[in-house]
């Protein structure tokens, strides 16, 4: 594992990673301090890695991240490509109507029918600051042969790259 500080092309590496996977878990800290999480469809990703999602003014989440120092995770998962990220940033409530009508898409139609214009509609920005991936690079098989093979021999698998990008 090796560990990048501020480096653009392992935020571009880490963004190019997740372009492709709609739908992450974002946890959050509830009021009795428990780990909540949700899934949330990436709305937008900023070159410098901040992530947008919509949601509504009156979600417990947006209370959660108001109320525990905003701190979040962004988990996710592409199980066919065996490709991993987890994110740990910030988060902030960003009501910019702008920006609301710049990121809607059609998709968000079914979560907000009233559209782009409704009043409960609102942004979520997560400033990434450390993001962590595993990524494979080998086919099904050649994982589940390495697999195999460490089962058997007690070495542990190569299953790729591994890597902690801190913003």
């Amino acid at each position: 594992m090796s560990t990048t500080t501020q480096d653009p092309k392992s935020i571009e590496k880490v963004l190019d990673l997740i372009k492709d996977i709609h739908i992450a878990m974002m946890t959050t800290v509830d009021e009795q301090k428990n780990l909540v999480s949700r899934p949330m469809a990436v709305i937008h990703t900023d070159a410098d890695g901040s992530l947008w999602f919509f949601t509504k003014k009156s979600s417990p989440k947006v209370d959660q991240i108001e109320d525990n120092d905003s701190r979040v995770n962004i988990a996710f998962a592409d199980t066919d490509n065996s490709t991993y990220v987890s994110v740990s940033g910030t988060a902030t409530e960003v009501d910019d109507r702008a920006k609301i009508n710049e990121y809607w898409t059609a998709e968000a139609k079914p979560w907000f029918p009233a559209g782009k214009e409704d009043p409960e509609l609102t942004l979520l920005k997560v400033n990434t600051e450390m993001a962590e991936y595993w990524d494979s690079n080998s086919s099904r098989i050649v994982r589940l042969f390495q697999m195999v093979s460490g089962a058997i021999t007690g070495t542990p698998p190569d299953m790729g790259e591994n890597e902690k990008v801190y913003n």
